[in-house]
């Protein structure tokens, strides 16, 4: 009896999965693959659409960003240093007094590159807590 016994017991191996992916492995190559085609994708959309919209300017006497649709307001008057209450870092100081300046920032423009001179600039009017007038400035004009 022994000798029947022992011929329906047999060792049962490991089988060792070789070459094989496991679900986590998968998913994280697509999730990555999926990651880099969308930033392949979006990145030049939007490096060619700024490009064929705005048009940098540089010139003696304009510095910045020539876009219309995006710094479609504008002010002129002499670039002092200094906001209001933590509003802007520069104000355009006009004629009838100090309820009459425009506080200014700028994400495209080193305004400080202008102080003391008459400037024309044109920018994104922002609502401002202290400010008569906040801009952001894209573009400047040296008029003087």
């Amino acid at each position: 009896m022994e000798n029947i016994n022992n011929n329906f017991i047999h060792q049962i191996e490991e089988k060792k999965e070789t070459g094989g992916m496991s679900y986590l492995s998968f998913f994280l190559i697509v999730a990555i693959a999926v990651i880099f085609g969308i930033a392949i994708g979006f990145i030049p959309s939007k490096l060619s659409r700024t490009t064929s919209t705005t048009k940098t300017v540089s010139k003696e006497k304009m510095v910045g960003i020539a876009d219309k649709k995006t710094f479609k307001d504008q002010a002129e008057g002499v670039l002092k240093e200094g906001g209001i209450d933590g509003e802007g870092n520069f104000h355009l100081q006009r004629t009838g007094g100090e309820s009459q300046n425009v506080y200014l920032t700028s994400t495209a423009v080193d305004l400080s590159k202008f102080l003391g001179k008459k400037v024309r600039v044109w920018g994104e009017t922002f609502q401002g807590e202290k400010a008569g007038w906040l801009m952001d400035v894209g573009l400047v004009e040296v008029l003087q």
